[in-house]
């Protein structure tokens, strides 16, 4: 693909990459739901419990530790090799990578040493924290090569390697420690295991990175325009950290609490409902550079369209997503095995959240890309916020069930807030609202 290619993107661009990156998350949606699945049923609802509270604390780290980079080339990078800037996309890519990985190695010895000095924590959770924390670095530098393989065009090469081989070197690990060496599986040996999945993905990404980079990067000197990178990345880390500790607040603050076999149950129905946002990911793997491109060429009409038929193909995806997701939740969560039935209403209420979102679009993403990272990240700091307060509120009343009603609440409001934002200042009416507009303009 020539530089002149992937600078420009259009709407059956992103129609197509969009097929084709939804094709992966399907494939790595059931790669996850299969590895969760036999970890499930092979160490039960405890174990599973602190694995998943363990790996929802390392998502959020290794977010804080990214710096937002995982964000920012997606801007940085198109608008580099537009410009022919190749000095300056060398030194974004190497700035990027560097700095993560000094935060991340920071992030490894503090926390070892707080798990360490926690009075009152079981060894198994203590070993699963030592152990979980190598992750973060592994994770940090995996999803920033990813994005620059996207930005370098390469789709499917950008989210195989964390959509597909993570987890799929994880369900082959534990299928074959379980059934052929007949090993005992605890806390500590299954994040070990995604720890070595996570390694293979990210030694892919690294070869994709290399194969798709322009060869003239390997002759020139890097640039850096770091006071440039740090101002656009650091709302942008604020946002991928919050919008992580939004994600998994339920799973923190019920393991927080205690309760590691309801954050396990609860962290398994929101993975489930997150099915419903498949459609909606998948179109954002091409709906941000695009954003972008027709924003800088001021092409509202365009841009009025791309938004409301993106929102549109999400809404029938996640539609039908999770009504299948919802009849069939009862049997669906029993196949893990006993207790597990526990998070049904949670699933049924997360999903009610999740249409929602994809009704609106990708709203997120519009105003990252146009400039408003600054507004988009206080809306969800503040999203943030009140989905901890009520969490706590609801968790105490209502438990596990509480935290999917204090999550699916929040979310909307979040959603809203960015409409209402979008509407005034871009003047683009939010996702669906906007198809009267869109045909129109046709």
């Amino acid at each position: 693909m020539t530089d002149g290619a992937a600078s420009e993107p259009s709407l059956e661009r992103v129609k197509r990459g969009g097929v084709a990156a939804f094709g992966i998350f399907v494939i790595g949606a059931g790669l996850t739901y299969c590895s969760q699945l036999l970890i499930a049923r092979l160490v039960g609802a405890d174990t599973f419990g602190i694995y998943a509270y363990v790996f929802a604390w390392m998502v959020v780290l290794a977010y804080f530790s990214a710096l937002g980079f995982d964000v920012a080339l997606l801007r940085f990078v198109p608008a580099y090799r537009a410009e022919r800037a190749y000095a300056l996309l060398k030194g974004v890519i190497q700035y990027a990578e560097r700095r993560a990985m000094a935060v991340s190695a920071g992030v490894i010895a503090l926390g070892i040493l707080v798990v360490c000095l926690a009075p009152g924590m079981s060894s198994t959770l203590r070993n699963t924290f030592i152990v979980g924390f190598f992750l973060v670095p592994v994770w940090a530098l995996l999803w920033i090569r990813s994005s620059a393989v996207r930005a370098f065009g390469g789709v499917i090469a950008a989210l195989a390697p964390d959509r597909m081989v993570r987890d799929g070197m994880l369900l082959v690990i534990v299928a074959v420690a379980s059934f052929s060496f007949g090993a005992s599986l605890d806390a500590p040996w299954v994040i070990t295991a995604t720890l070595v999945g996570s390694v293979v993905g990210l030694a892919l990404s690294s070869i994709a990175k290399h194969r798709l980079r322009p060869r003239i990067m390997d002759t020139i000197t890097a640039e850096y325009s770091a006071a440039i990178w740090r101002r656009t990345a650091l709302p942008l880390v604020i946002i991928a950290g919050a919008e992580s500790l939004l994600n998994r607040t339920g799973v923190l603050l019920l393991g927080w609490s205690g309760h590691t076999t309801d954050a396990g149950i609860y962290g398994l129905a929101f993975n489930i409902a997150f099915l419903a946002a498949l459609p909606r990911t998948a179109v954002n793997t091409l709906f941000a550079p695009t954003i972008s491109h027709l924003f800088a060429r001021k092409d509202q009409a365009m841009l009025q369209i791309l938004v409301s038929t993106s929102a549109l193909w999400t809404l029938c995806g996640a539609a039908a997503i999770a009504l299948f997701l919802s009849v069939l939740a009862d049997p669906l969560l029993s196949w893990f095995g006993h207790g597990y039935e526990a998070g049904v209403p949670a699933l049924r209420i997360l999903l009610i959240g999740q249409v929602f979102a994809a009704s609106v679009g990708s709203q997120l993403h519009v105003m990252n890309m146009t400039g408003h990272e600054r507004s988009a990240a206080v809306l969800l700091i503040t999203s943030t916020v009140v989905n901890a307060l009520v969490s706590m509120i609801m968790i105490n009343q209502f438990g596990l069930t509480g935290a999917a009603i204090a999550t699916t609440l929040t979310l909307i409001l979040w959603n809203a807030g960015m409409a209402v934002f979008i509407w005034r200042r871009l003047e683009l009416l939010p996702g669906v609202l906007g198809l009267p507009r869109r045909q129109a303009a046709n």
